[in-house]
């Protein structure tokens, strides 16, 4: 896939069907925020979270079979931490 697909495809799945499905990404990462800020004992911070979430997806690169959905996924999360 061409590198304006990945982001294409990534700027969709912020603003298109996905999102509508998932509810806001800020709430929903100052969600996942509070959630693990009580499992690990430290405060985490939304921004964190879609970090943390790109770099799974990293890890998933790194360790699976190539999926283009991965590629997709953590250039949304790169962009959604922008406003975080």
């Amino acid at each position: 896939m061409k590198p304006d697909e990945v982001l294409m495809q990534a700027a969709e799945l912020v603003t298109g069907p996905r999102a509508a499905s998932h509810g806001d990404y800020h709430e929903c990462h100052q969600t996942i925020a509070a959630l693990w800020s009580v499992v690990f004992g430290i405060t985490v911070t939304a921004k964190q979270v879609a970090i943390c979430m790109a770099l799974l997806k990293v890890a998933r690169m790194l360790t699976g079979t190539h999926n283009s959905d991965d590629h997709v996924d953590g250039a949304a999360y790169l962009a959604m931490s922008e406003s975080l």
